[in-house]
């Protein structure tokens, strides 16, 4: 799945919702109106963990159906139809340190934070072990948090994938408790900055919409009141372009892909979105344009008062020059 904004593993965990069969679980999808025509191996990379490559074994194992009838990978998709992957249970896999760069923030001997690429995902996940932050951390810590168990050390809460931006990760088991018991009480304050399509009236403003998974599309979240969660965003406007606005976001909760489900219910969904904004787009950036910007919080263990910034990435200064220039 792709992903936006930071949410605890307790968040993700409660959002997965697949019927579990033996030690496979079964996702029921239906084709939305923005995916007539594309390819099955295509819209299924778009939603679910793992690679291309991954999805196509999938498919020519039989484990995928479209309508009751066993899917080939070029099938064109058409609205309303329903597909259903039979995902084999993830096995026991060794996760192996790897020795990726790391932009660092900050580290001592219970925290570190970094600085997120953008297309870095998080965590090892089905059909995708390698990679990761969590390979980059094995091999640059000796030692992480073992809540979250061996897919996940040290992971206190996630960015999605192709999102840039601040970021902690935990050391200790103290430590990691202490951090997550900040976002679960909002004390740690994160803001955002967003790309977003259309000229905002507003200058400043507050979205609260409650969020839960997508009525038709269950890979998907969406703005809905039944078996939803409290979601609030926070945010004033930087910077206008015409037909497109810069937003700084500060969040009160961290639901799945708050930021992304918030704006596009307003009707300015962020640049370059592929779940929830438009799909055919010129700006310079691969996925959506979004950035962690900064994380205050207390340091779980002193207590100290601790503040962290991640500039703006190159793409997606990019992208504002590119909303400047062209107007669009």
């Amino acid at each position: 799945m792709n992903s936006d904004t930071l949410h605890t593993m307790d968040d993700m965990n409660e959002n997965i919702e697949a019927e579990t069969t033996g030690i496979d679980k079964t996702i029921t999808l239906t084709v939305p109106d923005d995916k007539e025509g594309e390819r099955l191996d295509v819209y299924l990379t778009s939603i679910m963990e793992g690679s291309r490559s991954y999805v196509q074994q999938l498919i020519k194992s039989g484990a995928v159906t479209v309508n009751q009838k066993t899917g080939k990978s070029n099938l064109k998709l058409t609205v309303g139809s329903t597909i259903m992957v039979v995902v084999p249970k993830p096995q026991a896999v060794e996760v192996k340190p790897e020795d990726i760069p790391l932009d660092i923030l900050f580290e001592d001997h219970d925290i570190i934070i970094i600085n997120k690429p953008r297309g870095m995902v998080v965590h090892p996940a089905v059909g995708n072990y390698t990679g990761t932050l969590v390979n980059a951390l094995l091999f640059h810590c000796r030692d992480l948090s073992g809540i979250n168990g061996e897919i996940r050390p040290g992971i206190v809460h996630r960015l999605d994938k192709d999102t840039s931006g601040v970021m902690m990760a935990a050391k200790n088991d103290l430590a990691h408790i202490g951090l997550a018991e900040q976002v679960k009480a909002h004390s740690a304050t994160r803001t955002y900055y967003a790309l977003v399509h259309g000229n905002i009236v507003e200058e400043r403003g507050t979205i609260k919409a409650p969020i839960g998974r997508h009525p038709k599309d269950r890979m998907k979240m969406a703005v809905v009141f039944e078996n939803s969660k409290e979601a609030v965003t926070h945010f004033t406007v930087v910077e206008r372009f015409g037909k497109h606005t810069l937003v700084q976001c500060v969040l009160e909760t961290g639901r799945t892909h708050q930021i992304r489900v918030h704006f596009a219910h307003i009707g300015h969904p962020v640049v370059n979105d592929p779940f929830y904004g438009y799909r055919k787009m010129d700006f310079p950036i691969e996925g959506q344009a979004l950035h962690s910007f900064s994380l205050a919080l207390k340091h779980p263990i002193s207590g100290q008062d601790l503040y962290f910034e991640a500039p703006l990435s190159e793409d997606f200064l990019a992208c504002l020059e590119y909303a400047k220039t062209h107007n669009v």
